[in-house]
C-alpha cells in the first residue's frame, strides 16, 4: 500500500508454485508371488501438487495392500504380498508428469 495523505493505492503479490519434474524415474520391478514389490521416484523439489499412483488405470490409495510414502522428494509405493493378479503397469504422476514400469 501506499499512502500520499491524499492519495491511496494498493497491490497484491501473487506467487504461485512452480511444477514438480520427475528427475529419478521408476525401474521395472520382478519377484516372486508373496513378496512386497516397492517402486520408487524422485521429485525436483517437495511439492503440495497432487501425486497420483496407478495400477494400471486404477488411481491407489494407501492401505493394507499398499503402502503410499512421501519423504521430502522422494514417493514411495510398497505394493504388500503380490499375486499374479498384481502383475501389470505401475505408473506414477505428478501434474502433467509421468513415470511408468
Amino acid at each position: 500500500m501506499c499512502d500520499t495523505g491524499d492519495q491511496q493505492t494498493t497491490a497484491a503479490v501473487l506467487v504461485k508454485e512452480s511444477a514438480a519434474t520427475i528427475v529419478e524415474t521408476l525401474k521395472d520391478v520382478t519377484l516372486y508371488e508373496g513378496e512386497d514389490a516397492m517402486f520408487e521416484c524422485r521429485l525436483s523439489r517437495e511439492t503440495t501438487q497432487d501425486a497420483q499412483w496407478f495400477l494400471g488405470d486404477v488411481p491407489l490409495q494407501s492401505n493394507e495392500m499398499n503402502e503410499i510414502r512421501v519423504q521430502g522428494t522422494r514417493h514411495t509405493l510398497i505394493l504388500r504380498k503380490v499375486t499374479l493378479e498384481d502383475c501389470g503397469h505401475i505408473s506414477f504422476k505428478v501434474g502433467q508428469h509421468t513415470s511408468a514400469a
